[in-house]
């Protein structure tokens, strides 16, 4: 029996290449695609597939949230996002929000498929040219002077959530919530959180 695969992606080439590239593994069927994440929250409810392979950047939505959507509509598929460059922020943002994978567009289509099936056999699979070695991220933190807290506080920030929402992620009052931001901006001599996030960005810290 196949597992079924949903793909999302805004291009065609990508969606049609992504077929040419699965159709050769009897283990794998493609069901639907979609180009949005409006889209795909909408056919992962109505085809119900085993694996969605996921675009990280779309035009209506952000991957944490199409993930979001993904989940409530169909809790039981695995999600792999899938990107053109190894855009460390935005595939943590997602493998925090729940997906089960990370891949690069440029891998071959037999480990493509080897790593879809590693993560329907319950693994997580994530190239390693996307995660960012933790020991350069510890050694910019500590270049930095912000503490952990601050930093939890700061990611959080660059994922989108609002104060109240990190304060429910982190357990922490929304007074203190602020006071880590303001903490952070200020060793980042950064004027508002934007800033603070392209700053902390540029220093290697998302």
């Amino acid at each position: 029996m196949s597992a079924t695969v949903l793909v999302v992606d805004d291009h065609p080439v990508v969606r049609d290449g992504v077929t040419m590239l699965l159709r050769s593994d009897p283990s794998l069927a493609i069901v639907g695609s979609a180009e949005s994440g409006h889209a795909a929250i909408e056919r992962v409810a109505e085809l119900c597939p085993d694996l969605v392979l996921l675009d990280l950047r779309l035009p209506d939505m952000l991957a944490p949230e199409v993930i979001a959507g993904l989940r409530r509509a169909h809790p039981r598929a695995k999600i792999v996002v899938f990107t053109a460059h190894g855009d460390h922020q935005g595939v943590v943002a997602a493998l925090e929000a729940g997906a089960n994978g990370g891949l690069l567009k440029d891998v071959a289509g037999t480990d493509l498929a080897a790593a879809l099936r590693r993560v329907l056999h319950g693994e997580r699979v994530v190239d390693p040219r996307i995660m960012p070695d933790d020991g350069a991220r510890s050694n910019a933190l500590a270049r930095s002077g912000l503490t952990r807290r601050e930093y939890e506080v700061l990611r959080l920030a660059a994922q989108g959530k609002t104060n109240p929402e990190i304060a429910q992620a982190t357990g922490l009052t929304r007074n203190t919530v602020k006071t880590y931001l303001q903490s952070a901006l200020h060793k980042l001599g950064a004027r508002n959180r934007v800033e603070a996030i392209g700053k902390a960005s540029e220093a290697g810290l998302l």
